[in-house]
Formats: structure tokens, sequence, C-alpha cells
């Protein structure tokens, strides 16, 4: 049951990643540019997927600390399936252009989401007390 609830937690994410994308080319880009607009999306990214992590951990607990470990490298590990198989064949991204979302230097902070997205739950779950 509690794999079930994380899965569904990750699709919870997985939403709120197309929203932040969504919102970022839509008022961002426009805005500020996409220079500013790529680390700005990538930081409201992080913090979101964080506090909804936080929000909803207690959903998940009560778990030790490898079972919170484990969610965070199996949401980590599903989103990067999720962004190259989509990414490619739904969305006709070449591999070339998905790779270039883990270049720091274009101010895109896509790998700092993925390393918040797997420490998500074990840093909620110690702010909760849980472990």
């Amino acid at each position: 049951m509690t794999l079930l609830k994380a899965f569904g937690i990750w699709l919870l994410l997985v939403v709120l990643a197309i929203l932040n994308g969504a919102l970022r080319e839509k008022l961002l880009v426009p805005l500020f540019g996409r220079q500013a607009a790529l680390p700005l999306s990538g930081l409201s990214l992080a913090l979101l997927i964080f506090l909804v992590t936080w929000l909803l951990l207690p959903a998940l607990s009560p778990l030790d600390t490898s079972g919170y470990w484990a969610i965070g490298g199996l949401w980590a590990s599903l989103t990067v399936l999720f962004e190259f198989l989509f990414g490619h064949y739904a969305a006709g991204k070449s591999w070339r252009e998905l790779l270039a979302s883990y270049d720091l230097r274009t101010g895109n902070l896509w790998p700092l989401v993925l390393l918040v997205t797997a420490l998500a739950p074990y840093l909620a779950a110690r702010l909760h007390g849980f472990l």
C-alpha cells in the first residue's frame, strides 16, 4: 500500500511539474526572458516538490530511514524515465535536447530538481520527527 501511495504522490508531482513548465513558458519567459526564467522555474519546482512531500508524507509513514530513501530514489528514477521516454517518444525531443536539461551552465536547474526529488522524503520525515 505504501508503494501505491508513493506512486500516487509522484503522479501529483509530475502534474505539478508540467504546470510549472507551462507557467514558465507563458508567464516567466515573457516577463523575464529565458535566461532568468529557467532558474526561477527550477527553484519554484524544487520548492513545490518539497512542500508537497512535506504535506503528504504522513500518508506514507511510519517508515524506517531506508524506506524514505527508497521512495526518494523511486521518485527520482521514475522522473528521469518519464522525462526521457515521454520527452523523446511523445514530445518528439531529441536525446541531445533532453540531455541539455542537465547542463547547469545554461541556467537550467533540472539536476537540482532531481536532487530535491530524491532527498525530499527523507528530509521531510526528519522535519516531521518521524526519524
